[in-house]
């Protein structure tokens, strides 16, 4: 038997343009005016803004975090 083939919906992909520098968890949790704490939660249940993981941190790309912020205006 075959198996059925899942669709994942495309994602909405951040223009390609280089950001100055990425954000860090605390920048981005400061900007966003949420607790880092939040931040970090929304991250692990899969509903924060994409970030990237450089050594032992975690950082945001600006453009990520505001296309992110676009997709859950009402």
């Amino acid at each position: 038997m075959a198996r059925p083939r899942t669709i994942t919906p495309p994602r909405k992909e951040a223009p390609k343009e280089i950001p100055e520098r990425l954000w860090s968890h605390k920048e981005t949790a400061a900007f966003l005016q949420l607790s880092e704490q939040t931040l970090h939660y929304m991250n692990h249940v899969g509903n924060g803004p994409r970030s990237y993981r450089v050594g032992r941190y975690r950082r945001y790309n600006p453009l990520d975090v505001m296309v992110w912020l676009e997709s859950r205006a009402s």
